[in-house]
């Protein structure tokens, strides 16, 4: 005992004697752990005194009653788990081949790993090398049914169980030293070190058991969900002429109103009025107008209703108010000295808690009373007055215009059912003669004034085109005048540089002189021009001509190196997409002292600019 590390547990010879097949000790330790007790083979585990007597496991098959385990804890039959703050006692353990020593009970409980999502499978370390896979199974076949054990060559082996909880019952076994028979060999013992095993084939498992929850979950919900959604509406049917006469007739009855009244709202939307159906449905609608009247007086019955119980509740609340001034009449009276005396100092603290409550409830229903009266009074304010001599004759004529008012709309009635007769009448007249015209005779008249209409558009764009054809012209004749004159006027300004030139060599002058006299000759042609420009350009013919030199002086001196006409036109399309390059370009020509034209580049570069010159044009006029 010294040499397996057993010297300081007292063993009781009693216990070494003790016949194999005796379960006591077995079951003692498994109930200390508190779980249920697994008996030897050919042993009865449970007496037929504790199982319910006549209990068939086959009956929840049939019948789909889920059976009700005799050894769950908590049920009468199998006393509760002890609690865990009591230390756990364990005992020795005997097997036919072998004894389990427990171990130090001082020593802390063996560790173990993470539990893996279920886990079956467990592993067993510390074994003797002489145990043998049969050894193994019987003493972990106490445990629950193994369904594989794979032993090792190095003294541990792995076994799996059928069920989840087997292994709880195998992890208790750690700690245990392993003897076979009463051999004192190292070989045959050895401490046993049970732990949780993860394996391939429990978590697959675990994982379908989890999916397959998951599917009985989902069909759960969706069953609830399908048990709770409000039912689909009816489905409408399509409109015929009997079902047409069926809808009219259940218009007419009160209570399959609100039906029919949807079914003609549907056939409406869905265009089934036509010709042919438009009378049908003119008494259907008229039908359904019908119930007016019945539904204002049942608006005026609820009303009435409606001003008893305000004048109900108005009478309670004054009665509960009435209460209440009494209730606190009945504190101020005990807060008076004569009384006040007798009570002691916590009474009169109650007392007066008491009394203050009540009077806030009083006040809170006096405020409310109150503002049920100034409604009252608003109501009957914004009706005549009492005094008004009228109202009188109004109360006794009230009777009067209610029967002025049914025999109107019985007229109504009877006017509306002539009216539906003549269309009637019409329809067959309109079918047999034809007096109308056809659809064809329609479309053609359609298609001839739309002929027209695109016929006049024509002619006034021929029109727009034409003036704009007459203008091009006569500017174009003015640009030939203009040319021809500055032809003439050129040709004689040569003759005069002609002869200003001999005139100075004759006489003698210098350089200097015939230079001045370019210059004033460039002068005088620029002012030439400058004249005709004026005289050719005409004032401004429209508030749209000025907007756009406004625009474009704008966009030109803010690019003081001036603009392309492409760049200027495509910033005003931005403004106006009807405007074009070539209209721009007139506008600036015939502008010359507000906007100049400048050649930039050289060759292929060569670029005409448009630059904004009104501040330097200004300073000349």
């Amino acid at each position: 005992a010294a040499a397996d590390g057993l010297g300081s547990i007292a063993i009781d010879t009693t216990q070494l004697n003790m016949s194999v097949t005796d379960p006591t000790a077995w079951a003692t330790a498994m109930n200390n752990l508190g779980m249920v007790p697994v008996g030897l083979a050919g042993q009865q585990l449970v007496t037929d005194s504790i199982c319910v007597p006549g209990f068939d496991p086959s009956l929840s098959m049939m019948t789909g009653i889920t059976p009700i385990n005799p050894m769950i804890p908590g049920m009468g039959l199998v006393p509760p788990p002890p609690p865990t703050d009591v230390p756990v006692v364990k005992e020795i353990i005997h097997c036919k081949s072998c004894t389990l020593f427990p171990p130090n009970p001082n020593l802390p409980p063996p560790s173990t790993r993470e539990r893996p999502p279920g886990c079956k499978t467990v592993f067993v370390g510390g074994l003797p090398e002489n145990a043998t896979e049969e050894i193994i199974q019987e003493v972990f076949e106490q445990c629950g049914d193994i369904t594989a054990i794979r032993k090792s060559k190095k003294n541990f082996c792995h076994i799996r169980f059928a069920e989840e909880f087997m292994v709880d019952k195998a992890i208790y076994l750690s700690g245990y030293r392993m003897r076979l028979g009463s051999s004192t060999d190292k070989k045959d013992s050895g401490r046993l070190h049970v732990d949780f095993a993860q394996a391939r084939d429990d978590f697959y498992e675990w994982e379908c058991k989890q999916r397959m929850l998951a599917r009985e979950e989902r069909h759960r919900r969706k069953m609830e969900e399908d048990r709770l959604r409000p039912p689909s509406p009816p489905a409408i049917m399509h409109y015929s002429e009997h079902e047409a006469a069926l809808l009219a007739e259940k218009l007419k009855d009160d209570s399959k109103f609100s039906e029919a009244i949807t079914v003609l709202l549907t056939w409406i939307e869905r265009g089934e009025v036509n010709r042919r159906s438009a009378n049908q449905f003119y008494s259907m609608v008229q039908s359904a107008n019908s119930h007016v009247r019945r539904l204002m007086n049942e608006k005026a019955a609820h009303e009435q209703e409606m001003e008893q119980a305000k004048e109900s509740f108005k009478n309670a609340l004054t009665g509960i108010l009435t209460q209440f001034e009494q209730i606190v009449a009945v504190f101020n009276a005990s807060t008076r000295q004569k009384a006040w005396d007798h009570f002691s100092k916590a009474q009169r603290k109650n007392i007066d808690i008491w009394r203050k409550h009540s009077e806030e409830l009083r006040n809170a229903h006096s405020e409310q009373l109150m503002g049920i009266r100034r409604e009252e009074e608003m109501e009957m304010s914004d009706d005549d007055s009492g005094d008004n001599p009228t109202k009188k004759l109004r109360v006794d004529d009230s009777a009067l215009a209610a029967q002025a008012y049914a025999l109107k709309e019985e007229n109504d009635s009877l006017r509306w059912q002539l009216d539906a007769y003549r269309n009637e009448v019409e329809l067959l007249k309109q079918e047999k003669g034809q007096l109308f015209r056809t659809e064809e005779s329609l479309t053609k008249d359609q298609q001839l004034q739309f002929l027209q209409q695109t016929m006049q558009g024509m002619q006034q764009q021929l029109l727009s085109i034409q003036e704009e054809l007459n203008n091009k012209k006569s500017e174009l004749e003015q640009a030939k005048e203009e040319q021809t004159h500055t032809q003439a006027m050129l040709k004689v300004l040569q003759e005069q540089l002609k002869s200003a030139k001999e005139l100075a060599e004759i006489n003698g002058h210098d350089e200097s002189q015939a230079n001045e006299i370019n210059v004033l000759t460039v002068a005088l042609v620029n002012q030439d021009r400058e004249k005709n420009s004026e005289k050719r350009s005409p004032g401004l013919k429209s508030e749209k001509e000025a907007l756009l030199i406004g625009i474009i002086s704008t966009f030109l001196h803010v690019h003081p190196f001036g603009a392309n006409i492409e760049y200027l036109w495509s910033y005003m399309q931005q403004l106006d997409s009807r405007i074009s390059a070539n209209e721009i370009e007139m506008l600036l020509m015939r502008l010359p002292r507000m906007f100049k034209q400048e050649f930039t580049g050289v060759g292929a570069t060569l670029e005409k600019r448009w630059k904004f010159c009104a501040f330097e044009g200004i300073k000349t006029v």
